[in-house]
């Protein structure tokens, strides 16, 4: 790849169930037109964790043994993976695929960290442990959706845009209002992409329709590969539904009011209207990421052409 100030980095973001999966296997794999020269970089926030494998659509070992993958299987579902975890995490892998002389593509469906990584973080507070440890004491004993009203009083903006499930987000919003007595939302990002980096952004696209039929389908299908099991597995090995893992859509739906529903047609119901709606928020993030260009499903000659065009200042 050169040694560039400005190095290149693909991203291929799109709604659960898009395709982006199977676009990037098209492209990279051994038979494709770009084999060999790339390397991936999940832009999942629960692919991270290890144990949950079929209700985040990872990608098979098979696979990944043919194109390296990197922020897959890195953290237990009990430990928290934010978005300044994801771009210092992001950060590294692309200096390791550099060195191997390969292509760094960011693979995934989650905006924030993908916004986060091409414009980088804003200059929040560093974490304070004792604050942090005294939140997570007051989350256990009053509840997160208190601590969600708490945020909701001291940060209307951030509290609105955190999903209400989301303990490690709301926990962290407090704990910068009470570091710096400034809200959270106050901190706005940088306007203009980090400038180590030259950016090539596809977004796949699919009619809403056709996109709601496939995630139904995706969901039918994760329940005939096990994912009752998985999620059953992950209970007995002691995580629960508090956990960062656990609150992932996929895996909350098995719970009601902290214990396993029994009902999986009424589960996958709930999976599905939860995948839906999480894809339509994934659709409006989109527009908040500079320079997208839309690709589509059954363009992919094109869209390998695209890329060969990007990479070609560095032949």
């Amino acid at each position: 790849m050169g040694q560039r100030s400005a190095q290149p980095v693909l991203i291929i973001f799109g709604a659960t169930a898009s395709g982006k999966s199977d676009l990037a296997e098209y492209l990279f794999d051994t038979a494709g037109p770009l084999s060999g020269c790339a390397g991936i970089i999940s832009a999942d926030s629960m692919q991270v964790y290890r144990g949950m494998d079929i209700g985040t659509a990872k990608p098979s070992v098979d696979l990944r043994a043919r194109i390296p993958h990197f922020l897959i299987d890195i953290r237990n579902p009990d430990e928290g993976f934010g978005a300044g975890d994801f771009v210092a995490c992001a950060d590294s892998a692309c200096l390791d695929l550099y060195n191997q002389g390969r292509l760094p593509v960011l693979l995934g469906g989650t905006g924030f960290y993908l916004r986060h990584f091409i414009l980088g973080l804003p200059e929040t507070p560093p974490s304070d442990a004792a604050i942090r440890a005294s939140l997570k004491e007051q989350c256990q004993r009053r509840g997160l959706e208190e601590m969600r009203s708490l945020l909701l009083q001291v940060d209307p903006d951030s509290a609105k845009r955190i999903h209400q499930n989301d303990e490690y987000r709301i926990l962290r919003a407090l704990e910068v209002y009470q570091s710096s007595s400034r809200p959270l939302s106050s901190y706005r990002l940088p306007s203009l992409p980090r400038p180590q980096y030259r950016f090539l952004i596809l977004a796949l696209t699919r009619p809403r329709d056709e996109l709601f039929t496939r995630i139904d389908q995706r969901v039918d299908s994760m329940i005939a590969q096990g994912l009752v099991d998985e999620v059953e597995a992950l209970v007995e090995s002691g995580y629960s539904p508090a956990d960062p893992g656990l609150r992932a859509i996929g895996y909350s739906e098995f719970f009601v009011h902290g214990s396993l529903d029994r009902d999986i047609q009424a589960v996958a119901s709930r999976i599905k209207s939860n995948t839906r709606k999480y894809a339509k928020r994934q659709e409006t993030y989109l527009a908040s990421i500079p320079s997208v260009v839309p690709v589509y499903p059954g363009s992919e000659a094109s869209i390998a052409s695209q890329i060969k065009e990007f990479l070609r200042p560095l032949t």
